[in-house]
């Protein structure tokens, strides 16, 4: 079936798309819910709160060229769109809360095809795709990662106090200082400074005007930022232990040398993003 491509879109298609987005509310009314919850209750995700806020923005930047894309409705979008609506149907059935909200992805993104074309999906495509990041890995996955991660980092953390000359011995995820012992429990472990940074430098990495070489290499620079910072705050901690006591590195200090450790590491991508946007800078002519 051809269809014929429309230059712009009318107030009947705005209805259209009102309706679409009633639609989608209401058939993903519970999964939102659930998410909301997570965000509010789940440390780990809190950021999820802005992932769709960034989203929209990506979209509200793109409105220009959205508006010179032609409306020509593509069929193949009609199987993606039934294809995610299969898996919420299956994740519903088998309570599966993951599959249930990533089934939100291919929805939206086979709407876009079917509905506006194939101009619009490809524009789309990465604002669908960000919103990966405002979804809780399943508390199996989190936790194969999170251990090893506790591993790693207090090795680390023991490498570093040692130069530093802070006599320590570790054990596991467990280090012995003189005078206290500290435990590198999955809050400490990086995993959630890791999740938050691949989420900053992705967004960072879209709004960016250099290669995409350049682009993927900020985005997978956001790993070692995130164990770098890490790293900085258990280093602190394990001082404030060794000088103060246990309790002093605890409380409120502890949460204040977190909000830090997410400042230093936003700095460093910061700082990174301005370097290679300087290395794509036309040079002055002479």
């Amino acid at each position: 079936m051809k269809t014929k491509a429309i230059s712009s879109i009318s107030s009947i298609d705005y209805g259209l798309m009102a309706l679409v987005a009633v639609g989608v509310s209401f058939l993903y009314f519970s999964v939102f819910s659930g998410l909301v919850h997570d965000w509010s209750t789940n440390d780990n995700y809190s950021h999820g709160f802005f992932i769709p806020l960034v989203s929209l923005y990506m979209i509200y930047v793109m409105r220009g060229e959205l508006k010179r894309c032609p409306i020509k409705p593509v069929n193949l979008g009609l199987p993606v769109l039934l294809f995610g609506l299969a898996q919420l149907l299956v994740a519903v059935t088998g309570s599966e809360f993951f599959l249930q909200r990533t089934s939100l992805l291919p929805v939206l993104f086979g709407l876009a095809l079917f509905l506006l074309g194939t101009c619009y999906a490809k524009k789309l495509l990465f604002p669908i795709v960000y919103l990966i990041f405002m979804i809780p890995l399943p508390a199996i996955i989190w936790n194969k990662i999170a251990f090893p991660m506790q591993l790693f980092s207090t090795r680390l953390t023991e490498s570093v106090v040692h130069l530093i000359g802070i006599p320590v011995f570790r054990e596991g995820n467990i280090l012995q200082l003189a005078s206290t012992t500290l435990e590198v429990v999955d809050a400490c472990s990086g995993l959630r400074s890791l999740t938050t940074m691949f989420a900053l430098s992705a967004a960072l990495a879209w709004f960016a005007g250099y290669s995409t070489p350049k682009k993927w290499f900020l985005f997978f620079m956001a790993a070692p930022i995130a164990v770098f910072a890490n790293i900085i705050r258990l280093t602190f901690t394990a001082i404030l232990a060794s000088r103060y006591g246990s309790e002093t590195a605890q409380g409120f200090l502890h949460e204040f040398s977190g909000m830090v450790t997410f400042f230093i590491g936003l700095a460093i991508l910061l700082a990174l993003h301005a370097i290679l946007t300087k290395m794509v800078q036309p040079k002055p002519a002479a």
